[in-house]
């Protein structure tokens, strides 16, 4: 069996049957759009082989998963894009490893030129893969990969919302890497709650529309796992300790 082959019956088995939306269409009150019955879950990723993820990654960035965010302490991260920019608030009360990781992967360059690979209309878009979705390298894999390394879980104690920035990973246990999406609607809420284990670092707080705009990019479409046809890279990823 083929890597795209297992990868594809990953997907498949992580696909959400239901998702729930406020409104579930026809003469609901709530003007929230309704998300797709079959949106799969916003982790299309594997725990990455060395072998792959030791190609093109950064030199500086983490070999391991890198110290927890110190208690209490915030970073302000802004992604640039050709859409605009996004301002991220990471907060490392939320999640002290998973912010402690996607830090460092901001400082140390990774994310530069990595694009948002997944475009979900209603639910989230996802980037992050610093391996097969990479300017001017993007592949069909785009979605795959992550850094050498892998993170431990921690429990979810916020709760889902446009804006909110999470961590996505696969079904396994500690199988975060890189990737990370960006919740579009609050009636995503309840599909991601169900789960309940995409660790939640941080939120948007300007550049919504920026990333609006990227979710209304084409996208490959549902039974194809909404990948990006005209992928938006981060052309610039810096971090700033307020």
């Amino acid at each position: 069996m083929t890597r795209r082959s297992t990868l594809s019956g990953l997907l498949a088995a992580l696909a959400i049957p239901t998702l729930l939306a406020a409104c579930s269409g026809g003469g609901g009150a709530s003007a929230i759009p309704t998300i797709p019955p079959s949106t799969p879950t916003p982790a299309p990723t594997e725990a990455p082989s060395e072998a792959i993820t030791s190609v093109g990654y950064p030199e500086g960035c983490p070999a391991a998963q890198p110290d927890p965010m110190p208690a209490g302490e915030t970073r302000t991260v802004t992604i640039t894009t050709d859409k605009g920019d996004i301002v991220l608030k990471i907060t490392a009360d939320l999640s002290p490893i998973a912010t402690g990781n996607f830090v460092a992967l901001a400082e140390c360059g990774y994310y530069t030129g990595v694009v948002f690979h997944r475009l979900v209309p209603a639910f989230v878009i996802q980037g992050g893969d610093g391996q097969f979705g990479r300017v001017p390298n993007v592949t069909d894999d785009a979605g795959m990969g992550g850094p050498p390394y892998t993170i431990k879980d921690e429990p979810v104690t916020a709760q889902y919302k446009r804006g909110t920035v999470a961590m996505a990973r696969t079904s396994a246990p500690d199988s975060v890497g890189s990737q990370f999406f960006v919740v579009l609607d609050d009636a995503a809420a309840t599909a991601l709650a169900t789960y309940n284990t995409y660790q939640i670092i941080g939120e948007v707080t300007a550049g919504l529309d920026v990333v609006d705009a990227i979710s209304a990019m084409p996208n490959s479409g549902q039974d194809s796992g909404n990948a990006a046809l005209e992928p938006v890279p981060m052309t610039k990823v810096t971090v700033a300790n307020p």
